[in-house]
C-alpha cells in the first residue's frame, strides 16, 4: 500500500496540470485582430487637367517614290544618293531615240501637208478642185499637229523629274536597266517640314479639331516640341476604336527625323475645383471602382465614380466628400472593418 500511494499522487498532479493547460487554450478562443499600418490622403479640391500620353510617329511633310511613267531603258541617272534636289530637276532619262525619229518624221509630214493646203487653196480660186478637197487637206494638217504634240508628250515622259524640293534616298537601279511604271528608282522626301501622326481613343476624338496645339517628345532628347493639328481621319477605326490625327511640327531640330518614335502629350479637359484623390487609391473592379475610407481606426469600402485624371490624381465625381480620408498604401491586404493605424497623412 505504501508503494502504490506515491504513484497515485504523481498521476493526480499530471492530470491536474493537463486540465489547467486545456483551460488556457480552447478551440473557440479568437486572437485579437492585429492593427495594420497604412498611409492616408485627405480628399480635397484642386485644379485638375486631364493629360494622357499616346504613341506617334514623325513623317516627312511630303514623300513619294520616284517611278517612270513609261517603260524603257535608262540611259542616264542625274542625281547623287542622299543629296538635295530642286523641284523640276532631271533625275533620270529613258531612251527616246525612236520617239525623236518619229517626231522628225511627223514634222516633215506637217511641212508637206501645209504646202499642200496652200496649193489647194490656189486651185480652189480657179475652180480646179472642190472645197471638200481643201477641207480634207486642212484636216490632215490638224491631225499631224496633234500627232506631233502626242509624240512630244511621250518624249517628256522619258525625262523623270523631281516633283518637289527634297532629299533623295538610295537608288534601286543602274544605267542600262529596263524600267517600267512599277519600278521604284528612288524615294524623295521633303525634310524641311515634318508631320506628326498619332491616334487618340474614341472618347477624346472630338477634342482634336484643326488648329489645336499638342506637345511631344522623342527618345534621347529632353526638349519638348510643339505641333498643331491640321487634319484627322474621316471616321473612327472600327478595330481599335481610335481616330488618326495629323499635326504639323513647329520649327525644327537635328534630332527630329522621319520615322522617329514620338510620345505625344495630350492636354484635355480642365476642372478648377475637382475633388481629387491619388490614382493609387482607386481599386478597379469588374463593375466599378472602390476606395478604402479610414474612419476612427477602422476601414470602410466605398464605391466611387471617377472623371478626368492626370499622371498623379484622379477626379472623384461620386462617392466621397471633401475631408474624407482614403488609404493609399497596403490596399490589397486590408479587409472591411480592419484596424488601421495611419503612419502618414497627405
Amino acid at each position: 500500500m505504501n508503494k502504490i500511494f506515491p504513484f497515485i499522487v504523481i498521476l493526480t498532479l499530471f492530470f491536474a496540470c493537463k486540465s489547467n493547460e486545456d483551460k488556457r487554450i480552447t478551440p473557440n478562443q479568437t486572437r485579437p485582430t492585429p492593427t495594420m499600418s497604412a498611409e492616408g490622403f485627405v480628399v480635397r479640391t484642386k485644379s485638375l487637367s486631364e493629360n494622357i500620353e499616346v504613341a506617334g510617329s514623325l513623317l516627312p511633310a511630303e514623300e513619294t517614290e520616284i517611278r517612270p511613267e513609261i517603260s524603257g531603258r535608262l540611259v542616264s541617272i542625274n542625281f547623287q544618293e542622299g543629296t538635295f534636289v530642286k523641284q523640276g530637276a532631271l533625275l533620270a532619262k529613258i531612251y527616246d531615240g525612236d520617239l525623236q525619229a518619229q517626231l522628225k518624221k511627223l514634222e516633215v509630214q506637217l511641212e508637206i501637208s501645209e504646202k499642200t493646203v496652200e496649193r489647194y487653196k490656189e486651185l480652189l480660186k480657179i475652180q480646179g478642185i472642190s472645197q471638200q478637197d481643201v477641207d480634207l487637206s486642212e484636216l490632215q494638217v490638224s491631225n499631224t499637229k496633234a500627232d506631233i504634240e502626242l509624240t512630244k508628250v511621250s518624249i517628256s515622259k522619258t525625262e523623270i523629274r523631281a516633283p518637289f524640293d527634297g532629299k533623295i534616298g538610295l537608288r534601286n537601279v543602274s544605267i542600262g536597266a529596263y524600267v517600267a511604271p512599277t519600278t521604284v528608282i528612288a524615294t524623295l522626301r521633303q525634310l524641311n517640314q515634318l508631320k506628326l501622326e498619332f491616334t487618340v481613343p474614341e472618347k477624346y476624338s472630338s477634342e482634336f479639331v484643326k488648329g489645336k496645339d499638342v506637345s511631344f517628345g522623342i527618345e534621347g532628347v529632353k526638349d519638348k516640341f510643339n505641333a498643331v493639328v491640321i487634319a484627322s481621319e474621316l471616321s473612327i477605326d472600327a478595330n481599335t476604336r481610335s481616330l488618326k490625327i495629323k499635326a504639323l511640327v513647329k520649327g525644327g531640330h537635328p534630332s527630329l527625323v522621319p520615322g522617329a518614335f514620338a510620345k505625344v502629350g495630350l492636354h484635355l479637359d480642365k476642372n478648377n475645383s475637382a475633388l481629387i484623390i491619388p490614382t493609387q487609391a482607386v481599386i478597379p473592379l469588374a463593375r466599378g471602382k472602390q476606395v478604402i475610407i479610414y474612419k476612427g481606426g477602422n476601414t470602410q469600402f466605398q464605391n466611387v465614380s471617377t472623371g478626368i485624371r492626370d499622371s498623379a490624381f484622379v477626379q472623384v465625381t461620386e462617392g466621397l466628400q471633401p475631408g474624407d480620408t482614403v488609404l493609399i498604401t497596403g490596399l490589397m491586404a486590408i479587409r472591411p472593418n480592419s484596424k488601421v493605424q495611419l503612419t502618414k497623412v497627405q
